[in-house]
């Protein structure tokens, strides 16, 4: 199946963004790496590098997201369901030698302080990630107050643990935060059943 140049230039700008952040990913180069003219960038795009970086965090989000939800579907106990996803993202970011990491983390953190859409699009991911883990826990049973702030742990925990991995080179970052994740959802004493 052909893509089309709008999906091409938003999958590259997501690939760029991921890998050298925003402030590093320049308009010509994701030209050049999706193979369209900046007319055809500045054309579905009006409003330029932040317009693109848009969808491309969008789609990043989408993508993560899909890759959650097969997670914590993947496993009836919400524990292991977690350490599944832990596992894949450590196999994914060795695969991509280190450099594959989050699709928000580093615009993320080039839009602190900041009002923008990008900044707003980075927000709209992680908190749609924590809905995914919420939904989980509170389809195991759990208190919605202690579901909410088990997410919010989840997705803060594996979020930097990736990045931790990508500094060192290693999945055990991720292994390691799988674990103590999966410890912390079990001492709640919740099962897939609710009991």
């Amino acid at each position: 199946m052909q893509t089309s140049t709008r999906d091409r230039i938003v999958v590259a700008t997501a690939r760029l963004l991921q890998r050298q952040g925003y402030v590093g990913t320049g308009i010509k180069q994701i030209a050049k790496e999706s193979q369209a003219t900046l007319g055809s960038i500045y054309h579905f795009f009006p409003g330029g590098k932040e317009a693109v970086a848009v969808a491309a965090i969008r789609h990043g989000d989408q993508e993560f997201a899909a890759l959650l939800k097969d997670a914590l579907d993947s496993e009836p106990e919400p524990a292991e369901a977690v350490v599944s996803c832990t596992r894949q993202l450590a196999a994914g970011l060795k695969e991509s030698g280190w450099i594959d990491g989050c699709p928000v983390t580093a615009a993320a953190l080039e839009t602190l302080g900041a009002d923008s859409e990008l900044q707003k699009a980075c927000a709209d991911a992680l908190n749609g990630w924590e809905r995914l883990v919420l939904g989980k826990l509170l389809g195991c049973g759990f208190p919605a107050d202690d579901a909410r702030e088990v997410a919010t742990t989840v997705i803060s925990a594996i979020e930097g643990a990736e990045v931790t991995a990508q500094v060192n080179r290693s999945e055990e970052p991720l292994l390691a935060a799988g674990r103590q994740l999966a410890r912390l959802i079990r001492s709640y004493g919740i099962d897939a059943a609710g009991r």
